[in-house]
């Protein structure tokens, strides 16, 4: 078995807010259910999906990608998100992100050497008057994201 029966359970409740006949309208549900306990979404995961709820694998693929909030490969243990659209630009964005690529060697879209952080430039996330805006782990939204506040984040993390 792919995901845990735990996992399975929390999809078979997010199966119920449809009718009976629309299983495969909890695909985002489940998608984000399988990513929170295998830490991203391989090949063999999505197939898993697919099958449970009945749907051609294409379709959660075409999900899975369409979305950045999936990981279709491996991503480190925390993957950071810094929004640089317009409003969180103006409030300092590229000055944080550039800021977070040279204190972890990397860029967007990478991860560090040990595996431990993976950066990316996130769309906006709804809280432009909170920017610049970072999301740790597509689960929680720091807000005015200075590079003194990064480092206190990054500090916390490893």
């Amino acid at each position: 078995m792919v995901l845990s029966p735990d996992a399975l359970a929390k999809i078979d409740q997010a199966v119920t807010k449809y009718p009976p006949d629309q299983r495969q309208s909890a695909v985002m549900a489940a998608l984000t259910i399988a990513q929170d306990e295998k830490g991203w979404l391989s090949t063999e995961t999505m197939d898993f999906v697919a099958q449970y709820l009945g749907m051609p694998p294409i379709a959660v693929y075409e999900v899975a990608s369409f979305y950045t909030m999936y990981d279709i490969k491996p991503v480190g243990k925390y993957k950071l998100a810094i929004c640089t659209n317009l409003p969180c630009a103006l409030q300092g964005a590229n000055v944080a992100a550039e800021h977070l690529k040279n204190k972890l060697g990397i860029g967007f879209n990478e991860t560090t050497a040990d595996g431990l952080v993976t950066l990316r430039e996130g769309e906006c996330f709804g809280a432009c008057g909170d920017a610049p805006v970072l999301l740790l782990n597509d689960k929680r939204m720091c807000c005015a994201m200075t590079p003194d506040k990064l480092d206190a984040l990054l500090k916390d993390l490893t």
